[in-house]
Protein backbone atom coordinates (compact mmCIF):
# COMPACT_ATOMS: atom_id res chain seq x y z
CA UNK A 1 0.00 0.00 0.00
CA UNK A 2 1.36 3.40 -0.91
CA UNK A 3 1.12 6.24 1.56
CA UNK A 4 -0.94 8.31 -0.90
CA UNK A 5 -3.65 5.66 -1.19
CA UNK A 6 -6.73 6.56 0.86
CA UNK A 7 -8.77 4.12 2.90
CA UNK A 8 -11.63 4.34 0.41
CA UNK A 9 -9.32 3.61 -2.54
CA UNK A 10 -7.82 0.66 -0.70
CA UNK A 11 -11.28 -0.66 0.19
CA UNK A 12 -12.37 -0.40 -3.46
CA UNK A 13 -9.20 -2.15 -4.62
CA UNK A 14 -9.64 -4.96 -2.10
CA UNK A 15 -13.28 -5.40 -3.15
CA UNK A 16 -12.13 -5.80 -6.73
CA UNK A 17 -9.57 -8.40 -5.61
CA UNK A 18 -12.28 -10.36 -3.77
CA UNK A 19 -14.33 -10.43 -6.98
CA UNK A 20 -17.57 -9.65 -5.15
CA UNK A 21 -20.26 -8.92 -7.73
CA UNK A 22 -22.11 -5.65 -7.52
CA UNK A 23 -25.61 -6.36 -6.22
CA UNK A 24 -27.13 -3.72 -8.49
CA UNK A 25 -25.88 -5.60 -11.53
CA UNK A 26 -27.08 -8.97 -12.70
CA UNK A 27 -30.17 -10.89 -11.91
CA UNK A 28 -30.55 -10.12 -8.22
CA UNK A 29 -32.47 -6.94 -9.05
CA UNK A 30 -34.75 -8.91 -11.33
CA UNK A 31 -35.44 -11.50 -8.62
CA UNK A 32 -36.06 -8.72 -6.10
CA UNK A 33 -38.66 -7.10 -8.35
CA UNK A 34 -40.18 -10.52 -9.06
CA UNK A 35 -40.58 -11.08 -5.33
CA UNK A 36 -42.36 -7.75 -4.91
CA UNK A 37 -44.65 -8.51 -7.87
CA UNK A 38 -45.52 -11.92 -6.42
CA UNK A 39 -46.25 -10.37 -3.02
CA UNK A 40 -48.72 -8.03 -4.72
CA UNK A 41 -50.19 -10.73 -6.97
CA UNK A 42 -50.92 -13.14 -4.09
CA UNK A 43 -53.48 -10.99 -2.24
CA UNK A 44 -55.02 -9.95 -5.57
CA UNK A 45 -55.62 -13.62 -6.40
CA UNK A 46 -57.11 -14.19 -2.95
CA UNK A 47 -59.52 -11.26 -3.33
CA UNK A 48 -60.55 -12.41 -6.82
CA UNK A 49 -61.19 -15.90 -5.46
CA UNK A 50 -63.24 -14.46 -2.59
CA UNK A 51 -65.39 -12.45 -4.97
CA UNK A 52 -65.70 -15.44 -7.29
CA UNK A 53 -66.90 -17.72 -4.50
CA UNK A 54 -69.50 -15.24 -3.25
CA UNK A 55 -71.02 -14.56 -6.65
CA UNK A 56 -72.26 -18.12 -7.15
CA UNK A 57 -74.12 -20.86 -5.32
CA UNK A 58 -72.52 -23.66 -7.36
CA UNK A 59 -70.28 -25.68 -5.00
CA UNK A 60 -67.93 -26.66 -7.85
CA UNK A 61 -67.11 -23.03 -8.63
CA UNK A 62 -66.73 -22.28 -4.92
CA UNK A 63 -64.21 -25.11 -4.55
CA UNK A 64 -62.31 -23.77 -7.55
CA UNK A 65 -62.22 -20.41 -5.81
CA UNK A 66 -60.76 -22.05 -2.70
CA UNK A 67 -57.97 -23.56 -4.79
CA UNK A 68 -57.28 -20.17 -6.39
CA UNK A 69 -57.18 -18.49 -2.97
CA UNK A 70 -54.73 -21.07 -1.60
CA UNK A 71 -52.62 -20.58 -4.73
CA UNK A 72 -52.67 -16.83 -4.06
CA UNK A 73 -51.41 -17.36 -0.52
CA UNK A 74 -48.64 -19.64 -1.82
CA UNK A 75 -47.64 -17.05 -4.44
CA UNK A 76 -47.45 -14.35 -1.75
CA UNK A 77 -45.27 -16.54 0.50
CA UNK A 78 -42.90 -17.35 -2.37
CA UNK A 79 -42.72 -13.66 -3.26
CA UNK A 80 -41.88 -12.73 0.33
CA UNK A 81 -39.16 -15.39 0.45
CA UNK A 82 -37.63 -14.12 -2.81
CA UNK A 83 -37.75 -10.53 -1.60
CA UNK A 84 -36.11 -11.32 1.72
CA UNK A 85 -33.44 -13.50 0.17
CA UNK A 86 -32.30 -11.01 -2.44
CA UNK A 87 -32.62 -7.89 -0.30
CA UNK A 88 -30.61 -9.43 2.53
CA UNK A 89 -28.02 -10.88 0.15
CA UNK A 90 -26.95 -7.45 -1.07
CA UNK A 91 -26.71 -6.09 2.46
CA UNK A 92 -24.85 -9.09 3.90
CA UNK A 93 -22.40 -9.26 0.97
CA UNK A 94 -21.11 -5.76 1.60
CA UNK A 95 -21.28 -6.17 5.37
CA UNK A 96 -18.99 -9.20 5.05
CA UNK A 97 -16.63 -7.28 2.75
CA UNK A 98 -16.53 -4.43 5.26
CA UNK A 99 -15.78 -6.87 8.09
CA UNK A 100 -12.97 -8.37 6.03
CA UNK A 101 -11.54 -4.92 5.37
CA UNK A 102 -11.72 -3.92 9.04
CA UNK A 103 -10.07 -7.15 10.15
CA UNK A 104 -7.29 -6.61 7.61
CA UNK A 105 -6.80 -3.07 8.89
CA UNK A 106 -6.68 -4.34 12.46
CA UNK A 107 -4.13 -6.99 11.50
CA UNK A 108 -2.00 -4.33 9.81
CA UNK A 109 -2.11 -2.17 12.95
CA UNK A 110 -1.19 -5.11 15.16
CA UNK A 111 1.69 -6.15 12.94
CA UNK A 112 3.07 -2.58 12.93
CA UNK A 113 2.88 -2.44 16.71
CA UNK A 114 4.80 -5.70 17.18
CA UNK A 115 7.78 -4.65 15.07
Amino acid sequence: MTSTETRAARFTRELAELKIPDPSAGRSGLWLRTGVALMVLGPVLAVVAYLMSHNTSDPLIQRDAIVIAIGGVAVAVVGAALYLRYSLTGFLRFWMARQSYDLGLLADRNSEGEV
